[in-house]
């Protein structure tokens, strides 16, 4: 039952009219697949990803899948870390790519593939939360294969996040990693539906990254602010323990948190992939990965 739906979603992966990326655009090969992997993420099929459900277990072979595919390996015997969240039964979904160097130092990065399914008969397809943060964590997987970071990269796709970081506290509580190993969280929640701004959070938290990422992102395809992470911050909210990225940061690990102001379709059946604008997004994932690799090397 499970491959014939991911067939079904699969075959609908198109990009759809007014959906073309521009010929000029220089991105990496491992973004060929961005879209196509959100537009299955995104799909009806998937019927909102709620933890437990069979559209979580249709998006869990999908992803489990693309990792494979990638050579992505899992931690373990696994890359399914079961676990009960919200009278549910939720499982993270977790693999490694080694680096080249041979400290044992690890960045995680995280994205939730959960969102709030079917209500009253009406699927929340959440594409932008978290469709684009799953789908811009493969294709960032994808360019770390294809050339390593110094640090071994964790993928932790986590459940439960819309239940109260469930699947992120899973992997802080009973970690597969050796905590005090990891040198960063960098969590993407919502990074598709940008308008020219992609925000940063955490350098209040850990003052270094600051100058690496004003650095990084000096030239970047899109505006990255930095802020949303102190109280009474003037971009408005404070963000530290608004996504996956809080447990790591209580358990005195330093994160980058990649996110979007709330728009018009968050938590709304209309966050669909239809309302991703493919050039917003691309140039969003291109700068995480820009990012990430610019902490890579600063962290050694």
């Amino acid at each position: 039952m499970i491959r014939k739906s991911l067939a079904v979603a699969a075959a609908v992966a198109v990009i759809l009219p007014g959906q073309a990326i521009a010929q000029d655009a220089e991105y990496p090969a491992s973004f060929d697949r961005l879209l196509q992997d959100l537009s299955v993420l995104a799909h009806d099929s998937m019927e909102g990803r709620a933890p437990g459900t069979p559209g979580s277990a249709r998006a869990r072979a999908f992803l489990i899948e693309s990792l494979r595919s990638i050579g992505a390996t899992p931690i373990g015997d696994s890359y399914e870390h079961a676990f009960e969240a919200a009278d549910a039964h939720a499982v993270n979904v977790i693999a490694v790519v080694p680096g080249r160097d041979a400290s044992n130092r690890y960045i995680v990065l995280t994205a939730h593939y959960d969102h709030h399914g079917v209500r009253d008969g009406t699927v929340f397809n959440g594409a932008d939360d978290n469709a684009s943060g799953v789908a811009a964590a493969l294709a960032i997987t994808r360019a770390v294969v294809a050339s390593p970071l110094d640090a071994t990269l964790v993928i932790a796709l986590v459940d439960a996040e819309e239940a109260g970081l469930r699947g992120a506290r899973q992997f802080v509580n009973q970690p597969p990693i050796p905590l005090e190993q990891i040198a960063l969280n960098v969590n993407l929640d919502m990074v598709s539906r940008t308008a020219g701004l992609l925000w940063a959070v955490g350098a209040h938290h850990t003052p270094a990254l600051r100058p690496v990422i004003e650095r990084a992102t000096a030239n970047a395809p899109v505006t990255v602010r930095q802020g949303h992470d102190r109280p009474n911050a003037p971009e408005g909210a404070d963000w530290t323990n608004s996504s996956d990225h809080a447990p790591f940061h209580h358990a005195g690990i330093p994160f980058v948190y990649f996110g979007v102001e709330d728009h018009v379709d968050y938590h709304r059946p209309t966050d669909d992939y239809e309302n991703v604008d493919p050039a917003e997004y691309l140039a969003s994932v291109q700068t995480i990965l820009t990012v990430i690799r610019a902490l890579d090397e600063a962290l050694r």
